[in-house]
């Protein structure tokens, strides 16, 4: 990675760590000493995130199909915010929401010919290439490969599932100063252990499928080996059979 990519990437992060937890944590406070009610103070605290998606979408420049499904959880947000009664209950639980829908979206996947994390692995896992694209589309007719692929789907579907019922869970139970908290941290350590997860179970399964390529081709060596032992014994039989039968017909004349 070079210096320019590694600086880019420290302060994507910080920029995502600062507008995610720190500011909604402080927004939060901040406004709820000065008065102002829980939910009004909740829902303001939510625009941060809001901004941190506009400023990575103009930083890149581009909308592409990470974005769009991006937009599409901020519309679901708002709908959910807006919609019903305004309590501060409602706003703790519409988070936990989005996420889980996330992770009923990735298990509903499985059923398409490919499912969601494919699309994630070609865009993390590439270089950004048409060429290197199709190399991992190319991936697709291994069954090894499409077996990591639908295991990383299942994994980060249940997870979000499971972290989405246990924000919910919470929310009714902790106080919603706690819950501001909890909401912003819990998100990311999730989102941090699985994607920890699928870096080892991704360089576990490319060290057993290039044993098993190596396998494969040590064990196609061999049968050639073999094959050409076999193809030099019948041709040395052929030869000695050959060689005696003109012998015979020497003798005979």
């Amino acid at each position: 990675m070079s210096e320019r990519s590694g600086t880019s990437s420290a302060l994507g992060w910080a920029l995502t760590i600062t507008f995610n937890i720190v500011l909604p944590i402080l927004t939060y406070g901040r406004l709820t000493d000065a008065g102002w009610s829980e939910f009004s103070a909740l829902l303001l605290s939510g625009v941060w995130p809001v901004l941190d998606t506009a400023i990575t979408l103009a930083w890149r420049r581009k909308v592409d199909e990470f974005a769009v499904i991006t937009l599409v959880f901020l519309v679901i947000t708002v709908v959910v915010t807006v919609v019903g009664p305004h309590s501060t209950r409602l706003l703790l639980v519409k988070d936990s929401a989005v996420t889980g829908l996330f992770g009923v979206v990735c298990l509903a996947s499985l059923l398409a010919p490919r499912p969601l994390m494919f699309y994630f692995g070609r865009k993390f896992g590439t270089d950004g290439t048409k060429e290197d694209a199709e190399r991992f589309d190319g991936l697709w007719q291994y069954e090894g490969f499409r077996h990591v692929i639908r295991t990383m789907t299942v994994v980060w579907g249940v997870g979000y599932v499971l972290e989405a019922l246990t924000r919910i869970g919470l929310s009714y139970k902790l106080s919603t100063a706690t819950m501001v908290t909890v909401n912003s941290v819990m998100a990311y350590a999730v989102t941090g252990v699985l994607i920890a997860w699928t870096i080892l179970y991704g360089r576990r399964a490319a060290a057993r499928g290039k044993e098993r390529a190596r396998s494969a081709v040590e064990a196609e060596a061999a049968e050639a080996e073999a094959q050409a032992a076999e193809n030099a014994e019948v041709k040395n039989a052929e030869v000695a059979e050959n060689a005696e039968a003109t012998q015979d017909a020497q003798a005979g004349g």
